[in-house]
């Protein structure tokens, strides 16, 4: 942010004049260069007295959402701005939220990265600089969300991640949440279903990560503590990059070792592809994956090769609670018949609704419109009644919360297991 000055000199009463309105220009200026410090000595940050004030423009707070609306993870991308949008929907249906007595529109500002992290970093300044978001959602993939939750924390802006599993997200700073569990957590969810009798009762288990993404280094790494901590060996581990699309080298070696299950921590991209070719190798064990497999893109372009394969996931569309069907219901009246939208509305949709609502009621029950304000207010959120399940908000931003696992069964998703602790056997 910057300030441009003029300064006029003349005489006579111009002299006078140009004195009177230095006097009253002079606070202003000061005020507007005053060094910005967000909490932790990051710049900027509400209530450290160099903020801007958030956007709130007569009766509407503008919201800021940065996500892959194209790219290589738009599904994702597209999902969560659908969950978004009918959460703005509700809560302007229902006269928007009062904040210290008065009444405010939701309006959302949203950007494309394009499943980019260096876009994201652009999409969320943007967002401050040129919109002054008064907080901000996003983002599904976890490289974008550490790329863009940086900006937000050096800004004092409050970001939620819907869906961004990584440790790193909220490790950022106190303006950082995320309203999904961590890779820790379910990547354990996937070691006790993998070595538990009730699940795969497999003891040895192979890895195959994407390089390039901190969702999969990160879930392989928590897997694979997890994993020996329960008892199974982790026989072959093999990478690939961000760019390939022939994996039959590394799944030639992978199958060498005979493992029971292999780990695929990536998107529904790749795990369709390499479930392709792992079945044209021969190989039959298992596939294993993350909430990054949660989409029915996955279904279309694995076809048959990913029946049999099972992943961890934060709800399942087909339970019966009445939150969920509801929610079900409200995207099937808004997006079913668009014939570019999913059908049924996938994780991500239900992820993006919840993030939005818990900030909506985070906002509703802060003091003021200020994004301290409002940061203190989110991380108070306890018992949260949401779709994909009871979030609380701990005190390190992240949500406790349970997981499901979700199995592919002649080409449809289908709900397998509930598993509310991974250090636990799993219920018969």
């Amino acid at each position: 942010m910057s300030s441009n000055s003029r300064m006029h000199n003349g005489d006579g009463w111009k002299s006078i004049f140009a004195v009177a309105a230095v006097a009253v220009l002079l606070p202003v200026l000061v005020t507007g260069c005053k060094d910005k410090k967000a909490p932790g000595g990051s710049p900027a940050g509400p209530g450290s007295g160099g903020s801007p004030s958030s956007q709130v423009s007569g009766d509407t707070i503008v919201i800021g959402e940065y996500g892959s609306m194209t790219g290589d993870n738009s599904s994702f991308g597209i999902q969560d701005d659908a969950g978004i949008k009918i959460a703005v929907d509700e809560v302007n249906a229902a006269g928007g939220v009062t904040v210290a007595g008065k009444k405010y529109k939701i309006e959302i500002k949203l950007e494309d990265d394009q499943s980019k992290s260096e876009n994201a970093e652009t999409a969320v300044k943007r967002l401050i600089d040129q919109a002054n978001v008064t907080a901000i959602l996003g983002e599904v993939a976890s490289s974008c969300s550490i790329a863009g939750g940086n900006i937000c924390q050096r800004s004092g802006v409050p970001m939620i991640s819907p869906s961004s599993t990584n440790i790193k997200v909220t490790q950022i700073g106190d303006y950082i949440f995320r309203c999904c569990f961590l890779d820790s957590y379910q990547a354990a969810v996937d070691a006790r279903f993998a070595i538990d009798p009730t699940g795969l009762n497999a003891k040895k288990a192979a890895i195959f990560t994407n390089k390039d993404q901190s969702y999969s280094t990160g879930f392989r790494d928590e897997f694979e503590k997890a994993f020996a901590k329960y008892g199974g060996t982790i026989v072959a581990k093999q990478t690939y990059g961000e760019k390939d699309t022939d994996y039959r080298g590394q799944l030639t070696a992978l199958k060498a070792a005979n493992p029971e299950v292999i780990l695929v921590p990536g998107y529904y991209k790749d795990a369709s592809t390499i479930a392709k070719q792992a079945r044209e190798l021969g190989i039959t064990v298992p596939l294993l994956g993350g909430d990054g497999w949660s989409d029915s893109k996955l279904l279309e372009l694995g076809g048959p090769a990913v029946n049999g394969c099972y992943f961890s996931d934060h709800m399942s569309i087909k339970d019966p609670k009445p939150i969920v069907q509801t929610f079900v219901k409200a995207y099937k009246a808004k997006y079913g018949s668009d014939p570019k939208m999913e059908k049924e509305p996938s994780t991500m949709a239900a992820l993006g609704y919840d993030a939005a609502k818990i900030l909506f009621e985070a906002i509703g029950r802060s003091k003021s419109t200020d994004k301290k304000d409002i940061r203190d207010s989110i991380a108070q959120t306890k018992n949260y009644d949401g779709v994909t399940g009871t979030i609380s908000i701990n005190k390190d931003r992240n949500a406790d919360k349970s997981a499901v696992v979700t199995a592919v069964k002649n080409g449809q998703f289908d709900y397998r297991a509930t598993v509310p602790d991974p250090d636990k056997p799993l219920s018969k």
